[in-house]
């Protein structure tokens, strides 16, 4: 099988974006009215091509040799991860969707993230470093001022430099209410930033010229807790008015974090030492700021999560079709040949799974992607506010569903490759040790569940929660018409949408807030598998009368998902729903 269709399935790809979400009806809007079938086909192929060549192929070695600090004090990365840079640099595709006029292609965002799912599919710690900083020019783009923009977002999106995001400290990971880094304002407007980050990943290298960081820290005599925190750009080198670079600034390497994948980003611990920092926006207004940043992350990483597994899939479909072993139960003659392992049923159980988990994650991200689309460009404010309010309540799914499943197709893939996955000579198990760190990245999954229950759906007095039902029972209404097996999925999902509602009101009403977070994760659990239970009978109509092998194999993976996968939707809810208190009244002290 060639290379890049170990890596990701272009066909799916097509399928989703043109069969599903008609991407092309989105030139008709003026903002994407330059574009075609043909310019999104084009850097589609551009992406797989990068993904192929400069990308995939120092995978291993990114993961055998992660960076070091020299005796000169710098960090010491392998070469290629410099070319596979430069030739993403080159290629323009990364900052594809900003504005022309700050140097973007202005794609969709739906088509900007399907050319970078095959960025991260290919090789996701070297893709980390321009995925970040286009997330970090992005926040400077929407907030900053115009000489802020000119100065620290432009070399971003040209890719000349790369920027991070500086929230954890060494004693406060997720808490940000804890974060005590301070800035000092000085006579010249700049402020003098103060304290330490952690986990910084691209936060030192000499990738290079300069780096970008943003940085959250408490002006001198902020309010205490989250309304006292504030963002600043705090360049790794000074920058002049010009957009010359300097000397270095006052921000230091201390040391380098070794994990258990992703290695071949650099993580880093820094201490800023009164280093000069920009002010972005209004004081004591980061957080919020921040989280323009934070939630375009947390999409990327669940889609960063979906590639990871969607390339161990496709190795493990691969070695199931190469590797024999055994016979069937029906013939065990040992003189016959043995069978390709494909051909045991449990075997097909595992692939299927893992089909179910890594393309309904695709979809999912790419439906989200869609709804920024929808938020930027739609015909009315109506319309618009709606894309945006489904978004925002999708957005903890998006990301903890696929950090957490295709996590587990991954796992599967091992088990799939059995003693030979273990090993370090077939790349399965590289990829499930770079994705155990997505359920972390970005807000844990158990904070994403806590966010979903105690936040999002109570958007709007309740809209938030409402705005899904209602996409879910549209769904529901045109697979019904269509009958047969799909009118059968629409009648399970109804099902369980609403018995999601009845737990969902028995919660809140409590007026409890322990109890509602105590939980959050099992809410977030079978939340989010009604959510990919929808987004695969959407998958169903749109493949509906086609049949073509990936529409075959969209009706087969529904199907796994509504036999195998939905029924567990219920376990999860009854126990949110019965109020259980276990962990509120177990005494820590017998742990």
């Amino acid at each position: 099988m060639a290379a890049q269709s170990l890596i990701l399935s272009r066909r799916d790809l097509e399928f989703l974006l043109h069969e599903w979400l008609d991407v092309t009806a989105l030139t008709e809007r003026e903002r994407f009215a330059e574009h075609s079938r043909e310019t999104f086909d084009a850097v589609l192929d551009l992406a797989e091509q990068l993904a192929t060549e400069y990308l995939a192929p120092h995978n291993r070695a990114s993961d055998l040799n992660e960076p070091t600090v020299g005796p000169d004090g710098t960090v010491r990365i392998i070469p290629e991860v410099g070319r596979a840079l430069e030739a993403l640099r080159a290629s323009g595709l990364v900052a594809g969707g900003f504005d022309e006029q700050v140097g973007g292609m202005q794609l969709p965002s739906v088509v900007g993230r399907a050319v970078l799912t095959w960025l991260l599919a290919g090789n996701v710690a070297t893709a980390a470093y321009p995925l970040l900083s286009m997330a970090n020019a992005n926040l400077v783009v929407t907030h900053g001022t115009p000489e802020q923009i000119e100065r620290f977002a432009l070399p971003v999106i040209e890719g000349r430099w790369f920027g991070t995001m500086c929230l954890s400290e060494p004693d406060a990971g997720s808490s940000l209410a804890d974060v005590t880094t301070k800035a000092t304002p000085m006579p010249d407007g700049t402020y003098r930033i103060t304290g330490s980050k952690m986990w910084i990943s691209g936060g030192d290298h000499e990738l290079s010229e300069n780096i970008v960081h943003l940085v959250l820290a408490r002006i001198e005599g902020a309010p205490a807790g989250v309304k006292g925190i504030s963002l600043f750009i705090v360049p790794r080198k000074h920058v002049a008015e010009d957009g010359t670079v300097g000397e270095r600034n006052a921000v230091t390497l201390v040391g380098l974090n070794h994990k258990m994948g992703y290695r071949g980003t650099v993580n880093t611990l820094l201490a800023f030492e009164g280093a000069t920092g920009y002010l972005v926006g209004e004081p004591n207004r980061g957080l919020s700021l921040m989280f323009t940043m934070m939630n375009d992350a947390r999409i990327g990483v669940g889609l960063g999560a979906t590639a990871l597994g969607y390339t161990g899939y496709l190795h493990a479909v691969e070695y199931a079709r190469t590797r024999t072993q055994g016979r069937s139960v029906l013939d065990k003659d040992p003189t016959k040949p043995q069978i390709p392992i494909i051909d045991h049923p449990d075997v097909r159980r595992m692939l299927l799974a893992q089909k179910s988990y890594v393309e309904g994650g695709l979809a999912l991200g790419l439906y989200c992607a869609k709804l920024i689309d929808e938020e930027r460009t739609a015909a009315t404010p109506e319309l618009r506010a709606q894309a945006a309010m489904l978004l925002d309540t999708l957005t903890p799914i998006a990301k903890a569903w696929p950090s957490r499943w295709c996590l587990t197709a991954n796992d599967l893939a091992i088990q799939v490759h059995g003693g030979y996955g273990y090993t370090r000579e077939y790349p399965v198990e590289q990829f499930y040790r770079d994705n155990r760190l997505n359920p972390i990245h970005e807000g844990t999954n158990g904070i994403q569940g806590q966010d979903l229950l105690g936040r999002k759906v109570l958007a709007g007095g309740g809209a938030g929660l409402t705005i899904v039902l209602d996409a879910i029972d549209a769904t529901r209404k045109r697979a019904g018409v269509l009958g047969g097996v799909l009118a059968e999925h629409a009648d399970q999902l109804g099902s369980a949408s609403a018995h999601l509602a009845k737990t969902t009101t028995a919660v809140l009403i409590t007026g409890n807030p322990e109890l509602v977070v105590a939980n959050a994760t099992s809410y977030l659990d079978g939340f989010g598998h009604i959510v990919l239970a929808w987004i695969w009978l959407e998958q169903e109509i749109a493949a509906h009368g086609k049949s073509e092998k990936v529409h075959a194999g969209k009706a087969a993976a529904a199907d796994y998902f509504y036999r195998y996968e939905l029924p567990q939707v219920y376990t999860w809810l009854d126990l949110v729903g019965t109020l259980d208190r276990t962990t509120l009244d177990l005494d820590p002290s017998v742990l």
